[in-house]
C-alpha cells in the first residue's frame, strides 16, 4: 500500500476501533492535519486541533454546564477540554512531546484513556520525535507517518507543472526517465520541502534540475550532525586501473530505477573495498556517487559514540534514518576497521561498541531502502568476522598496488589534471621507475616534480618526475610483510578489482 494512504488508513482503523490515544510521529503538521481531517470527515467525527500558541480550534462545546474560565497551563487545559467534550470527537494536539515529561500530563492521559474508549473519542498526539513515558506505553498506539512516496511526489510535480505550463520562459518538459529520476531524488523530503525545491529549481534554472534537489538534501545531512555530505568531484574515468571493479559498478548504474525493480533486480546493498593504503579506495567511493548522480554521505563512526548512556545507540539509529531519508544515495564508511576496533574485545566500554556494531550489521543485512554502502578497510585482521559474512555486502573487492599499465594511466590522469600535455612525457619509463608505488604516491611524485620545476622557474620535465620518484620510499617497501599477508588472505576470499599484468 502506498505511503500516502497507508498511514491515514491505519489512523481511520484505529479511530473506528476506539483506540483512545494515538501518537503520530511526523515533521509535517499540514500534511498530517489534512489526512486526519479527511478521515474525520469520512467517519463523521468532529475534529479539534490544538497548539500552545493557537489554543483549541474550533472551541469545544461542553457536554453540560456553562463554559468556565481556566487557570490551568495550556497543555492541561487541552486535556481537560477533551475530558468535557461530547462523543464522536477527535483531538489533534500538535507538538505535544515536550509536555510528556510532566507527571500531571502523564496521569491525566492515563485517566482519559479509559473514558475515551467508552465515549468513542480519540486523542492524537503529534510531534517530530517519539517521547513516550513508560507509564503510557500500554495506553498509547504509535503511528509512523512516512514522508511522501513516489505517487505523492509525482502528483506534486504535476501540480507544479500545471501551474507554470503557460510560462514561455520555463521548460517543464520531462522525458520519462528524467521524471523518474527527479521523483526518486526528491524522496526523503517533506511535502513542503518538495514544493519549495521544485519552485527553486524553476526560478534558478528555468527547468527541473536534479542538482537543486540534491542541494536541499545537503541541508538534511548537515542538520543531522552525524553524516558529512561530499560534493561530486571525480568520476570513474578519473580512477586509474580497476577495470573489473569499474565494470561491476557500471553494470549496476541503472539498478535504482523502476525498470530494474520490475525486472526482478533488488537494489544493490554495497561493496567492501579492501586493500593497500593509497590505492584509490576512497577516490572510488567518491567517483561512484558522481557517476551515478547520487548524494555521497560519509559515515564517521567516531561521531557516533557519545558520552551519555544510550546516546551512541541513538546516534547510529539517527544516522541510519538520515541516510534512508535521502535515499537513493551512497553511504561511505572509510577505514571501517578503526571505527569498530573494540568489538572483538580488549576495549571496555560497557558493551556500547558491540551494541552499535550489532545495530549497524542488522541494518546492512535487512535494509530495503536504496542506500548503496561503500566501506573501505586497510587491515583485514582488525575487521570483525561478522562484517565479512555473505549478505552484508554484494561483493568484497581487493585493491592491490597498480601494475605497469595502471601506473601509466595514473600518471596520465594526474598530469592532465594539472593541465600538462601528456604526450611530452614517457609514461612507460615513469611506470618502470615507480614499480611498487601506490596511486597516492604517484600523485605526490607529480606534485613534487611541479615544486621542483616551479622553484627552478621552468616547465615540468620527465627528469623532474624521475628525480622525485627516486626520493620516495614506497609503502610497499616499508610494509612488505603486511602487504604480502594481505594478498595471501585476499587471494581466495575476495574479487580482484583489476586485471593484473603478469609481465611484472
Amino acid at each position: 500500500m502506498p505511503a500516502a494512504t497507508a498511514a491515514p488508513n491505519e489512523i481511520e482503523t484505529l479511530i473506528r476501533a476506539k483506540y483512545p490515544i494515538l501518537y503520530v510521529v511526523s515533521w509535517e503538521e499540514r500534511r498530517v492535519e489534512e489526512a486526519v481531517s479527511r478521515v474525520c470527515s469520512g467517519l463523521k467525527r468532529t475534529l479539534h486541533t490544538w497548539s500552545i500558541t493557537q489554543g483549541m480550534k474550533p472551541a469545544v462545546q461542553r457536554t453540560s454546564g456553562p463554559a468556565r474560565p481556566s487557570s490551568l497551563p495550556g497543555e492541561l487545559e487541552a486535556l481537560a477540554l477533551a475530558h468535557e467534550a461530547p462523543e464522536y470527537t477527535v483531538f489533534l494536539l500538535k507538538d505535544f512531546h515536550p509536555y510528556m515529561k510532566d507527571y500531571r500530563v502523564v496521569r491525566l492521559l492515563r485517566d482519559l484513556a479509559r473514558q475515551l474508549r467508552e465515549r468513542a473519542q480519540t486523542i492524537i498526539l503529534m510531534g517530530p520525535v517519539l517521547n513516550l513515558p513508560t507509564e503510557l506505553e500500554k495506553d498509547v498506539t504509535v503511528v509512523d507517518f512516512p514522508l511522501p512516496g513516489e505517487d505523492e511526489i509525482g502528483s506534486t510535480l504535476d501540480k507544479v507543472i500545471a501551474a507554470v505550463k503557460d510560462n514561455p520562459n520555463l521548460d517543464v518538459n520531462l522525458e520519462p526517465l528524467q521524471r523518474e529520476l527527479l521523483v526518486k531524488s526528491a524522496q526523503g523530503l517533506t511535502l513542503d520541502e518538495i514544493e519549495s525545491t521544485f519552485a527553486r529549481s524553476l526560478v534558478e534554472k528555468k527547468r527541473f534540475d536534479l542538482e537543486v534537489v540534491l542541494e536541499e538534501k545537503k541541508q538534511i545531512i548537515r542538520k543531522s550532525g552525524l553524516l558529512e555530505y561530499y560534493a561530486p568531484e571525480a568520476h570513474l574515468k578519473d580512477v586509474g586501473g580497476m577495470e573489473l571493479l569499474k565494470e561491476w559498478l557500471e553494470k549496476r548504474a541503472k539498478s535504482f530505477t523502476d525498470d530494474a525493480r520490475e525486472f526482478g533486480i533488488p537494489a544493490p546493498k554495497g561493496i567492501l573495498l579492501l586493500g593497500v593504503q593509497g590505492c584509490g579506495k576512497s577516490l572510488t567511493a567518491k567517483a561512484v556517487a558522481a557517476q551515478w548522480n547520487l548524494p555521497l554521505l560519509k559515515l564517521d563512526v567516531g561521531r557516533i559514540f557519545g558520552s551519555l548512556v544510550g546516546q551512541s545507540e541513538e546516534n547510529i539509529r539517527r544516522a541510519i534514518k538520515t541516510s534512508e531519508s535521502v535515499a537513493p544515495c551512497v553511504l561511505w564508511a572509510d577505514e571501517l576497521e578503526k571505527g569498530f576496533a573494540g568489538v572483538s574485545g580488549g576495549v571496555s566500554d560497557s558493551g556500547t561498541t558491540a551494541r552499535v556494531f550489532a545495530t549497524f550489521l542488522t541494518w546492512m543485512s535487512e535494509k530495503t531502502s536504496p542506500v548503496f554502502m561503500i566501506a573501505t578497510a586497510n587491515d583485514v585482521s582488525a575487521l570483525p568476522p561478522e562484517m565479512l559474512r555473505k549478505g552484508r555486502f554484494d561483493e568484497i573487492f581487493f585493491v592491490d598496488l597498480p601494475d605497469a599499465k595502471e601506473r601509466e594511466q595514473i600518471f596520465s590522469i594526474h598530469l592532465k589534471k594539472r593541465k600538462r600535455d601528456v604526450a611530452k612525457f614517457k609514461l612507460k619509463e615513469l611506470s618502470k621507475a615507480t614499480e611498487g608505488y601506490s596511486g597516492a604516491e604517484i600523485e605526490q611524485i607529480v606534485v613534487g616534480g611541479l615544486y621542483i620545476a616551479f622553484d627552478a622557474g621552468r616547465e615540468l620535465t620527465q627528469k623532474d618526475l624521475i628525480t622525485e620518484a627516486k626520493n620516495v620510499v614506497p609503502l610497499s617497501v616499508m610494509m612488505r610483510e603486511e602487504i604480502a599477508e594481505l594478498r595471501n588472505w585476499a587471494e581466495l576470499r575476495t574479487r580482484p578489482s583489476s586485471k593484473r599484468d603478469d609481465a611484472e
